[in-house]
C-alpha cells in the first residue's frame, strides 16, 4: 500500500438539463487530468449529469439505478487505471428518485453507492428526492474512505460517525452556492481538523436560474492546511496526500481517545 495518494477535483460548470453535454465535458476533463497529473483519484461534483436541478420532469433526466454511470465509469476507470469518485447523479430506483454518488476503483468495480442523507429543504430537495438511509465507507488503493454530498457536511454527527468507522479521507461532492462560499470553506477545514483526516471537497461553478454556484473546491489535510484550492471558474485542482502524517497527528492530539461519548446526547 502506497502511503501517498494524488487526488484531483474537477470543478465543473455543467449545463442545466443537458445530460449529453455534461457527460462529454466530464469525460474530456477526466482524460486530460489523468494524462497530465498522473492522478490516483479523480472527483466530480454533485448532480453533474443534470446540473442542480431540473424540477420539471426530473425523472426524464434520471439515470436508472445508475445504469449509465456504472457502464461509463467502470470502463473508464479500468481503461485509465484510475479511481473515480463519479460525483452524484439524479438516480431513479426503488420507486423514488435519489441523489446518488458512485465510486469506482482502478479495476472498474463499483466500491460505493451513497444516497444523500440530508436533503436541502430550503431549495425543496425533499419534494423531488428521497432521503438516503445508509452511511458508506470504501477502500481506494488500500485506504479507507467515506463520502457525503453537499448539505451533509453541515451535520457534524454524520461526519464523526464516518470517522469512528476508521476513514482517513472524506470526499464531499457538492453544488454549493457562491453566496455561502465562506461556509463551505470553513466547514471543510473544520471537518478535517476535528476528525484528523483528509477532506476532499469538489464543488461546481456556474449559474442556473435558481442559483450561482461558487466553486472554491479544496483539498485539506488533517491539520486543516489547504493543499489545493480553486477559484470561482471551471478548473481542476490536484494535491498529493500523504497518509503517513495521520498517525503522528492522532498520537500528538488524540481526540478519539479523549472523547467522552457517555456525556453526548445526539
Amino acid at each position: 500500500m502506497n502511503n501517498k495518494m494524488k487526488v484531483s477535483c474537477i470543478q465543473l460548470d455543467m449545463k442545466l438539463g443537458d445530460v449529453e453535454y455534461n457527460y462529454t465535458e466530464a469525460l474530456r476533463l477526466i482524460r486530460e487530468t489523468v494524462k497530465k497529473e498522473k492522478t490516483d483519484v479523480v472527483v466530480l461534483p454533485e448532480t453533474w449529469t443534470t446540473g442542480y436541478y431540473p424540477k420539471e420532469n426530473l425523472a426524464s433526466y434520471c439515470d436508472r439505478d445508475g445504469e449509465r454511470v456504472k457502464k461509463t465509469f467502470s470502463a473508464l476507470a479500468k481503461e485509465l487505471n484510475v479511481n473515480i469518485v463519479a460525483g452524484s447523479v439524479a438516480n431513479e430506483k426503488n420507486g423514488g428518485i435519489y441523489n446518488t454518488a458512485f465510486v469506482f476503483n482502478r479495476e472498474g468495480e463499483v466500491v460505493a453507492e451513497y444516497d444523500k442523507t440530508h436533503l436541502f429543504t430550503p431549495m425543496d430537495e425533499h419534494k423531488f428526492f428521497s432521503f438516503g438511509k445508509n452511511l458508506v465507507t470504501f477502500g481506494l488503493d488500500g485506504h479507507k474512505c467515506g463520502i457525503v454530498i453537499c448539505y451533509d457536511i453541515r451535520f457534524c454527527e454524520l461526519i464523526r460517525s464516518l470517522a469512528l468507522r476508521g476513514i482517513d479521507m472524506l470526499f464531499m461532492v457538492s453544488q454549493w452556492p457562491l453566496v455561502r462560499t465562506s461556509h463551505i470553506v470553513t466547514l471543510t477545514r473544520a471537518r478535517a481538523i476535528e476528525n484528523q483526516m483528509f477532506v476532499v471537497c469538489c464543488n461546481s461553478c456556474g449559474k442556473t436560474p435558481d442559483a450561482v454556484f461558487g466553486g472554491h473546491s479544496q483539498i485539506v489535510d488533517p491539520w486543516g492546511e489547504v493543499l489545493a484550492a480553486a477559484g470561482e471558474e471551471q478548473e481542476v485542482i490536484t494535491a498529493d496526500c500523504d497518509f503517513g502524517i495521520i498517525k503522528d497527528i492522532r498520537n500528538s492530539i488524540n481526540v478519539f481517545n479523549d472523547r467522552k461519548p457517555d456525556l453526548y446526547e445526539l
